[in-house]
């Protein structure tokens, strides 16, 4: 597939060699994150006992990975002018798909099979979820936020009826590593968290897919003129983020030892969503922050933990994770318009 030329101009918001005014913008508001972010750091040092302890470490890298995990996800998704609402409601068809493969009578005959087939087909099953949202957005004209709500009401539905309604216990060392290992001290979640932040920002900044997602949120209507499969587009996009949903449940569940389908996913795509825009995404589209995201849902895990450890209560976390919002979307804006 060869690459159209036009796709580099200013029209389609600045995909390939970024004019230098908007780079420094996106440079400041990089900077601006990472300044927070140390700021925070050495506000828990001070106040915050323990807070430079391996423990506190763990804790802190467990409860974020999933989070960035689906945000990444969600950030491609956003680059596009979409949103996804569904991603919840996948991870917690993943969470409960997974026991009862390795569960069932086959997987306890065939152990590595079944612990293979554990995390292979509920993958599998999320990534139709997200071609399902992209098929429902690109063919037929679904608005995003439509496409997806059908899948938020739905998929958790499924999970439920799976699971009967209950909560699953399992006993599973192999699959739990998933979840518990750890990989020089730090749980495996966090690196595979930073494994797919690395391999996401190299394909958005260095495949032709990634210029495709891009071009596709600053101008739709240009792309495809210009010879973009704007449909191709949107739902590998979707797919991806479903598959990375679904890889959280697998991960939200071997944490617990447990697959409980009201829980599992419960508000995550809300999280998501403020990771990216924290990060730097704009919710219009045409840009995708991938280490920012990283960032972003480092930065917002870290406020909640500053909170909670200094005895406010966890509710005060939602109101002051909605202020960080807001203030982030006030930003994008007055930059716009400046």
């Amino acid at each position: 597939m060869s690459e159209p030329s036009s796709l580099t101009g200013r029209g389609l918001g600045g995909v390939g060699e970024a004019p230098a005014p908007r780079r420094s913008r996106v440079n400041r508001r990089f900077l601006g994150l990472v300044v927070a972010l140390a700021a925070l750091i050495l506000l828990n040092v001070l106040l915050t006992p323990n807070f430079l302890a391996v423990q506190t470490l763990a804790v802190n890298v467990s409860q974020v990975s999933t989070v960035a995990i689906v945000a990444l996800g969600m950030t491609l998704v956003i680059a596009t002018g979409g949103v996804d609402l569904s991603v919840g409601a996948v991870m917690a068809v993943s969470g409960a798909l997974a026991p009862l493969i390795f569960g069932s009578a086959w997987g306890l005959a065939n152990p590595g099979l079944g612990l293979l087939a554990a995390i292979v087909l509920p993958l599998l099953v999320a990534m139709c979820c997200g071609l399902f949202n992209g098929t429902l957005v690109s063919f037929l004209g679904v608005q995003p936020i439509i496409a997806t709500l059908i899948l938020f009401i739905s998929g958790r539905g499924v999970a439920q009826v799976l699971t009967n309604g209950n909560l699953q216990t399992f006993s599973n060392p192999s699959f739990t590593w998933l979840g518990t290992g750890r990989i020089l001290g730090l749980p495996v979640q966090g690196w595979i968290a930073i494994l797919l932040t690395l391999v996401v920002a190299l394909i958005v900044r260095k495949t032709i897919y990634g210029r495709y997602l891009l071009s596709v949120g600053g101008n739709e209507r240009a792309a495809a003129l210009a010879g973009t499969p704007v449909a191709k587009v949107k739902i590998a996009t979707y797919a991806i983020a479903s598959t990375f949903a679904g890889l959280a449940g697998l991960i939200d569940v071997a944490i617990n030892s447990a697959s409980d389908a009201a829980r599992v996913g419960n508000l995550m795509e809300l999280d998501a969503i403020a990771a990216a825009v924290v990060g730097g995404a704009a919710l219009s589209g045409g840009r995708a922050p991938i280490l920012g995201t990283l960032l972003g849902a480092i930065f917002i895990q870290l406020v909640g933990y500053t909170l909670i450890a200094n005895g406010v209560p966890d509710e005060a976390t939602f109101i002051v994770t909605a202020a960080i919002i807001v203030i982030a979307v006030y930003l994008q804006d007055s930059r716009r318009r400046t």
